[in-house]
């Protein structure tokens, strides 16, 4: 208690620019709202990563568990198994994953490292961790083959040789195949390193060996030495067999395949060029690219499947990455979107020496996983299942909405539903291993993203799933078509002028508005029905920031505009002309509405677009901030000259007033007037923070110059760089710099101090039902604005009744002044009741708007408007709500209606907080911060007491800057890379609960039985040859391996890893086996200790026996 009031006392002093202290906590009022928020309720961990695997560099398969994984240029894993069942880990090295091998249906993966080093994965647990490790030191690991049911892994190096690794205890053996016993020794050049290890399908003691320049070796295990070598003059890139051991194909440098037979050493018995021209005189064909990987896969009907990748002409450029598939005489070629990673074929049975029978090919692409079904003609795709479309434009926002209404997730599945391709694979999805988890978390929770081409994605993310519900494409509402002389000019054609810039959506009305990048707001309603608009609705505003038309504030406050009647703002104008590309720009907008009807189907639909347009040459700024409110009918929203509110409900603007007219005679920066050409400084809301103002002025060109040059400039490569902070304004080029603390600090380093004050940008909105004024008794709507000078102002409104009068009478908003000020921009504000509970802001219920009934009706639903919760009336109606605002550096709670600072909380010096949210947990409210340091902090609210400080992750990457999102129940989520998203808890709760809700990978299954070998091969011979491997490679017979080559690295999981596997039959399964394992050491030990007692009490009779004889005819006193 007594630190809370040095707190205060030390916050008063601070409030220099007060008269009197704003704080003045008497000790009464210290037990006002009981906070049940404690430390404890909190804890930050990761729960799940969805999205595609960014830069994916290697792809295995469990046939028989039916699990995909793919390993990444960054060292992560990623495992798939039915839609649903996902998991990541991570190699702590960070180098790229060169290969990955199962040890088929043993609940284990083997992964090869960039590196130089293994590491053995243990599937059998919900969270993956490694069980052994082994470091090359000597020697760089290019290839490794585990053979079904062995447990010992080939290794093959880049000088050629072949070590040997046992999977169980992760030791080297002591049997090594060297390059230069494998070759001929007439050889003198190195074969280059080994590129392909396999046994042969029918005999396990032979080893077929690829070496880089074109040399493959038939090495005999048993004697240690070459059977036979197969050489080409063109160097090899893989190796396949032909399932009955006698053939083999060979994909080289050069575009061919070779086919050998394994008796026939001289030359193939055949070369194939898939791509290549042949030339009618009989000679080689033309050269084509490499083939990088060939499958050969055989079938008991019908002709086996080669399936192969690259192998194209030299001469067709530009054409597609493809994969080829030969059945036959009939050659399919497949292209695909992105360059190919590596593709596997999925077969009927994990045993090499049976018939493959494939059915699927799993193509890993650069951006994307393909599937491809054998079966049927015409190699149709499946659907994929998996989220991996995030990525399909580059993400420029997102938002987070946990608890939403139960019937939001059916309604958007329904009409998404609807936008579902035709023409995939109607049969099941091929990977389909592992169960979903039992976890009874069952809030229904949806992720919004925005991309760069426009459009607006909504996914299903409950359940620590995601599912992809809508698609909404914002750029339909404009016309595509430009002018000659736009589409001769590079600059414009490369940009991303439809992007996604900021979003508001009110989950109870299903109200949606967005901010594009090119200065539009659109706002959709959504419907069941399809409807076509033959008009589509278009507001024009005129946002200037004149500051030389203002008095200077030594008078009473400036003459506001009227609303509507704005000098600002013109009304509903028909379509502009793209005639208007005068030197002055007139009101020319950044994109030019469409003119024909637009068909828009069941989902969201166009209900207004707002479009700020050129005022005097200068292009419009970017919008910093948005906010809508179904049940008061408006949007507002702001950039660096002022804000606007328009009024959807009857398509007007009713409000439109530049940032310093908010103060009125009370603006305390005593801006001078100036004018705004001479330092323009533009909104820089999608550029990078590291950019300096070069970029921002690039996008101040004259419309003579490009008409287009508002639109922002995407990189190419997935657009990486690219930050939206749609709760900040534009930063200074170094975002991490200590920056100054006082009101006035520095925000571009282009203009002077002066321009900076003047060019006060709107930083963020709150609708709310609340005190209008100081002193107030009553509730009235209002609106919170803050800016980024940490201002929060407020104004009130007065709405017309519900009904016909809504939509013929105006709204009137009127500035009521100014609420609080505090250091830093203003990044969120919320409202909570007496007792401290959250006031969520007044809604409108949703509602059918083509609905096909009476006007009675109709209006009877539209009339139905609740407010916000009002507070208690027990309370004393003097104090009862509380304004929580949080700035980039520190929070304040306000009391209302007498705006007294009561809790105050300075949460970063050095840094600057990037995402603030006022989020409802199950045992009360606090508000949740995502510092540019990596910390996620949560305080208590209203006290602002500090619960959690967690250094999280350093801030690397904008990205995650401008994705970052906190949410209801403690779940927040960002962008971790341009195709991914992780999300994260900060509740206590859901982390000790996150076991169970984790799917299990691992289930078990029993293994096919071998293939039959038939009555006469194991009368004659011909059939598979089994090898005892542990004799051959076994310390006994080769002897103890080079310490010096390889160090062994025990994992984190090993028995105690078992221990956590999860609950249900396969944790019951691990548990019992453990259980047997650790009862059967006790036995043990029980034997030995039973043994040794038993020896011990033989010696103790036997000495016991010997002196009875010694002592037997002795007298007493002879002893």
């Amino acid at each position: 208690m007594k630190k809370f009031n040095i707190r205060k006392v030390l916050d008063g002093l601070k409030e220099v620019s007060s008269s009197t202290p704003s704080v003045q906590v008497g000790p009464q009022e210290n037990h006002l709202i009981q906070e049940t928020l404690q430390s404890d309720h909190f804890q930050l961990c990761k729960t799940v990563r969805h999205g595609f695997p960014y830069q994916p560099s290697s792809m295995a398969f469990d046939p028989v568990q039916k699990i995909l994984a793919i390993g990444t240029q960054s060292g992560a894993l990623r495992l798939f198994g039915r839609p649903g069942v996902e998991c990541y880990c991570q190699h702590e090295s960070g180098a790229a994953v060169i290969q990955l091998q199962f040890l088929i249906n043993e609940g284990a993966l083997v992964s090869a490292l960039a590196d130089d080093s293994v590491h053995l994965w243990n599937l059998r647990q919900k969270r993956p961790a490694i069980l052994h490790s082994l470091k090359f030191s000597k020697e760089r690991i290019t290839f490794c083959h585990l053979p079904f049911q062995s447990k010992w892994l080939y290794i093959g190096t880049e000088r050629g040789n072949i070590h040997l690794v046992n999977v169980e205890s992760f030791m080297l053996s002591g049997y090594v195949i060297m390059w230069n016993k494998a070759i001929e020794l007439s050889t003198k050049a190195h074969p280059g390193p080994v590129v392909h290890i396999s046994d042969n399908p029918m005999d396990e003691g032979k080893l077929i060996i690829g070496f880089e320049s074109g040399i493959v070796v038939m090495w005999d295990l048993k004697s240690k030495k070459a059977d036979s070598r197969y050489t080409y003059d063109e160097a090899i890139h893989s190796v396949a067999w032909h399932h009955e051991g006698k053939q083999f194909i060979c994909s080289h440098s050069d575009g061919t395949l070779t086919i050998w037979n394994i008796r026939g050493q001289g030359k193939p018995i055949q070369t194939i060029t898939p791509h290549g021209k042949q030339p009618k005189d009989g000679k080689k064909p033309e050269p084509c690219k490499p083939i990088l990987k060939v499958e050969y896969k055989t079938t008991r009907i019908g002709e086996p499947f080669m399936i192969l990748s690259g192998g194209l002409s030299y001469d067709t450029v530009g054409r597609r990455p493809c994969l080829t598939v030969m059945h036959g005489k009939s050659t399919a070629v497949l292209e695909m979107d992105y360059p190919i990673v590596d593709f596997l074929t999925l077969c009927e049975t994990p045993y090499a020496n049976d018939f493959q029978e494939p059915y699927a090919v799993v193509v890993l692409l650069e951006k994307d996983l393909v599937v491809i079904d054998l079966a049927q003609n015409g190699y149709p795709i499946f659907e994929n299942p998996y989220p991996l479309t995030i990525h399909e434009s580059p993400v420029t926002c997102c938002e987070y909405f946990a608890d939403c209404p139960v019937d939001l997730i059916p309604a958007l599945y329904s009409v998404g539903s609807r936008q579902k391709r035709q023409g995939y694979s109607k049969k099941e999805w091929p990977i389909s291993g592992g169960n979903w988890g039992q976890g009874t978390q069952s809030y229904p929770e949806i992720i919004i993203t925005g991309h760069a081409d426009g459009t607006v994605k909504f996914w299903d993310a409950s359940a620590m799933m995601l599912q992809v519900l809508y698609k909404l494409k914002t750029a339909k509402v404009f016309d595509r078509n430009r002018s000659k002389e736009d589409k001769g000019s590079t600059e414009t054609s490369d940009e991303d002028p439809f992007a996604i810039q900021i979003m508001a959506w009110c989950p109870e009305s299903r109200m949606l508005c967005v901010a594009g990048v090119s200065a539009n707001i659109i706002i959709y309603r959504f419907s069941k029905l399809e409807v076509t608009t033959e008009v589509v609705q278009l507001l024009e505003v005129r946002m200037q920031y004149e500051l030389n038309d203002i008095e200077s504030p030594d008078g009473g406050e400036p003459a506001l505009p009227t609303p509507g009647a704005s000098p600002q703002t013109s009304g509903p104008p028909s379509h502009p002309s793209t005639s208007s590309n005068n030197s002055d720009g007139g009101n020319m907008p950044c994109l030019k509405v469409r003119s024909t009807p637009l068909k828009q189907s069941a989902g969201y639909q166009v209900d207004l677009v707002v479009q700020l347009v050129w005022v005097s040459g200068e292009p419009p700024q970017q919008i910093t901030s948005l906010a809508l409110n179904s049940s008061y009918g408006l949007v507002v929203f702001g950039n660096s000259n002022g804000l606007a509110v328009v009024d959807y409900v009857q398509k007007t603007v009713v409000l439109n007033l530049g940032t310093v007219e908010l103060y009125g005679s009370n603006d305390p920066y005593q801006r001078q007037p100036r004018s705004p050409r001479k330092t323009r400084q533009p909104s820089g809301g999608l550029c990078d923070i590291n950019e300096g103002s070069a970029t921002s002025e690039d996008r101040c060109k004259s419309p003579t110059s490009a008409k287009m040059s508002r639109k922002l400039s995407l990189p190419t490569e997935l657009k990486p760089d690219l930050v939206f902070l749609s709760v900040c304004p534009p930063r200074g080029a170094n975002p991490l710099d200590h920056r100054d603390n006082s009101f006035s600090r520095s925000r571009s380093s282009s203009v002077t101090s002066i321009d900076k004050e003047a060019r006060e940008a709107i930083s963020s909105f709150h609708f709310s039902d609340t005190f209008a004024r100081k002193g107030d008794s009553t509730l009235t709507p209002c609106l919170y604005v803050g800016t980024t000078l940490g201002t929060v102002l407020a104004l009130s409104l007065t709405l017309p009744p519900a009904g016909e009068q809504r939509q013929l009478q105006p709204v009137i908003l009127s500035p009521t002044g100014m609420l609080v000020r505090l250091k830093g921009s203003i990044m969120r504000m919320a409202l909570l009741d007496s007792t401290g509970s959250m006031l969520p802001p007044a809604f409108e219920p949703w509602f059918e708007p083509n609905v096909t009934a009476d006007g009675e009706e109709r209006e009877k639903v539209r009339k139905r408007r609740p407010v916000s919760v009002s507070p208690s009336t027990s309370q004393d109606l003097n104090e009862s709500q509380y304004a929580v605002v949080c700035s980039e550096k520190q929070a304040k709670v306000i009391s209302l209606p007498s705006q007294t600072c009561i809790y105050k909380h300075s949460i970063t010096e050095a840094s600057f907080i990037l995402r603030a949210d006022v989020v409802q947990m199950s045992q009360g409210v606090s508000l949740a911060c995502f510092c540019a340091n990596g910390h996620i902090m949560t305080l208590s609210v209203p006290g602002l007491r500090p619960l959690m400080d967690v250094n999280y992750l350093p801030l690397t990457d904008m990205r995650i800057a401008r994705t970052f999102c906190f949410t209801n129940l403690g779940q927040a989520m960002y962008l971790c890379s341009p195709t991914e998203v992780q999300r994260i808890t900060y509740s206590q709760d859901t982390c000790e609960n996150l076991q169970e809700m984790l799917g299990e990978l691992f289930t078990p299954v029993e293994t096919p039985e071998a293939p039959n070998r038939g009555f006469f091969k194991g009368l004659f011979g011909g059939g598979a040859q089994s090898l005892d491997r542990e004799e051959l490679f076994g310390e006994i017979s080769s002897g103890k391996a080079n310490r010096s080559l390889a160090q062994h690295i025990p994992g984190p999981g090993g028995l105690e890893g078992m221990k956590g596997a999860a609950s249900g039959v396969v944790g019951d399964l691990a548990r019992a086996r453990i259980a047997l394992d650790e009862r059967g050491q006790k036995l043990g030990e029980l034997d030995e200790r039973t043994a040794a007692m038993m020896t011990s009490a033989d010696s103790f009779s036997k000495h016991a026996h010997e002196m009875m004889l010694k002592c037997k005819d002795k007298k007493w006193y002879q002893l």
